[in-house]
């Protein structure tokens, strides 16, 4: 885990997510749409904290983890900074495979919107999913990001330079016959895991989650650029607001769910 811990503690993803507004919107709009009206959220693998910022500006008691301990730093220094600090019960440096020193069934709902990414070896993705259930309440709501192998296949065809080793045939076998990859070019995003879409809500279900909702967090506008958005942008805010509600809205079309970069499930933990 060394390698993604440097990897977090040098990259802006604060900013990666102002950069790319359209998965935050997308996101939000979902879990606050499902979440419980008060109560404890744990927000695990957070990175510096934009969705917790958000849930404890709206009054839920929040508790934020991340394996990063930099990003966790940012986080507890931009709650001081939006003066959200007693809304929060706690900033931690863990892993999602151990949640120490969080109870058992103590949280009404909970986010894991990060460390699904990383885990390539199944014994590590049962081990997150099983922390995660362990310190839901039954019935809690939990909302958990992957991502899809489908769409990275397309990105890694349309910027191979930019994804090696999946600049090759044998690479691009390799990513769909494991869902793992390992970036070639040292400091670029890697050690990821990608699933494919059709086995996230058996491998969720099995866990001891019933599926609520799949939503593909970038709708079917993931691959756009900043020159196809400027259109759009340029139109008026009136707009602008308008395609982005129409984006909200397809995000829980099924059918889409591969070609996005991000998928959130939404699901309910059983007693």
């Amino acid at each position: 885990m060394k390698n993604l811990i440097d990897y977090y503690s040098a990259f802006d993803e604060w900013g990666r997510l102002e950069r790319e507004p359209l998965e935050f919107t997308i996101n939000l709009h979902h879990i606050l749409a499902n979440l419980p009206v008060g109560g404890r959220v744990l927000d695990n693998g957070a990175g510096p904290g934009q969705y917790a910022m958000t849930l404890a500006g709206r009054g839920y008691r929040m508790t934020l983890t991340d394996l990063t301990p930099r990003l966790v730093e940012i986080a507890e220094a931009k709650a001081r900074e939006m003066d959200l600090q007693d809304r929060f019960d706690g900033f931690y440096a863990r892993d999602a495979r151990r949640l120490e020193g969080q109870d058992d069934r103590s949280f009404d709902a909970a986010l894991m919107l990060g460390p699904m990414y990383h885990l390539q070896a199944a014994e590590d993705r049962e081990r997150a999913i099983s922390e995660l259930r362990r310190v839901t309440k039954p019935g809690g709501t939990v909302f958990v990001a992957f991502m899809p192998r489908t769409a990275f296949l397309g990105k890694s065809l349309a910027q191979p330079e930019s994804w090696k080793p999946n600049h090759t045939a044998e690479g691009l076998d390799r990513l769909m016959a494991t869902g793992a990859f390992d970036h070639a070019d040292e400091g670029r995003f890697t050690g990821a895991y990608y699933f494919e879409v059709g086995e996230i809500e058996p491998f969720m279900e099995s866990r001891g989650f019933e599926c609520l909702k799949l939503i593909a967090s970038s709708s079917i506008a993931g691959a756009m650029n900043a020159q196809q958005w400027e259109y759009w942008r340029q139109r008026g805010d009136e707009e602008f607001a308008a395609v982005i509600r129409r984006l909200i809205d397809v995000s829980e079309d099924r059918h889409i769910l591969g070609m996005s970069p991000h998928v959130l499930y939404i699901g309910r933990r059983g007693v």
